[in-house]
């Protein structure tokens, strides 16, 4: 997955808003979002390679996302799937800061990444890039493959456009973030950043919406839960060149919440 953009405590109604597209090769067998026959518990796509997942939650209302940290200098030989870090926290019964530090223990048996995971109340981050398990302030965020709100192209104009939308309801705001994931649009040469990978492929991975021919977006994922716990989660599916595949929308209720969640802008 490579842009999660979220509002934490920053709309009226919804403590969680997320919109996300998870970019990975073609090739890779992947589930649509769905409830998993091992952990009726978990909803959310599932990667069939490794059995880990990008993005998804539970009914219990713990939510979890990952992508992954670019370097292309960096040696690519870490034994662990970085989707294991998303199912296992959704399917264990840690609490989110010793899971976190449990996974910081481990860092180096996964490739650069950086996860997102928490309930309503309260999320955290942590990379093992980065300078450890932190506390995510309410309000909004954006994350691609680098730190958390590190200020690429697409995640500054992406937040904005996800601030202009915080007094929206659900249809209107649900609309607006499938647009911003949908944007093609590539930043200029002088804002791109130096990931390792060359210019034209800085120029490719810009855009919020990638739509290649081995590689690209494969899943958009608007995912509105509200203070009550009513969830609402839609998947766009797409594959090579951009082709729409399919959508997904499903709506349910959060079996409980474990602490009171306060809403509203800050």
């Amino acid at each position: 997955m490579c842009l999660i953009l979220f509002a934490h405590k920053a709309h009226p109604k919804y403590p969680l808003i997320l919109a996300a597209n998870r970019d990975e090769a073609y090739a890779r067998p992947a589930a649509p979002a769905g409830y998993w026959d091992d952990h009726p518990d978990i909803y959310g796509g599932r990667d069939l390679d490794r059995g880990g997942t990008w993005l998804g939650l539970t009914r219990s209302g713990k939510v979890a996302a990952v992508t992954n940290f670019r370097n292309a200098n960096a040696a690519r030989t870490a034994p662990r799937s970085r989707g294991e870090l998303v199912s296992a926290y959704l399917a264990g019964g840690t609490d989110t800061e010793t899971y976190l530090g449990q996974v910081e223990g481990r860092g180096d048996q996964y490739n650069g990444f950086i996860l997102i995971a928490g309930e309503l109340d309260a999320l955290y981050w942590l990379s093992n890039r980065g300078p450890g398990v932190a506390r995510i302030a309410p309000g909004v965020h954006g994350l691609s493959n680098h730190l958390l709100n590190t200020p690429w192209p697409k995640i500054k104009r992406s937040k904005l456009a996800l601030e202009a939308l915080l007094g929206a309801g659900e249809k209107e705001l649900t609309a607006g973030l499938f647009q911003v994931l949908s944007d093609r649009s590539e930043a200029p040469d002088h804002e791109l950043p130096d990931t390792g990978v060359g210019l034209e492929r800085e120029r490719q991975l810009s855009a919020n919406f990638i739509s290649g021919e081995r590689y690209g977006t494969r899943a958009s994922t608007v995912l509105l839960i509200d203070a009550v716990g009513g969830v609402l989660f839609v998947e766009r599916s797409f594959g090579a060149h951009g082709k729409a595949q399919g959508e997904i929308t499903n709506r349910f209720r959060l079996d409980r919440l474990t602490t009171a969640v306060t809403s509203g802008r800050c």
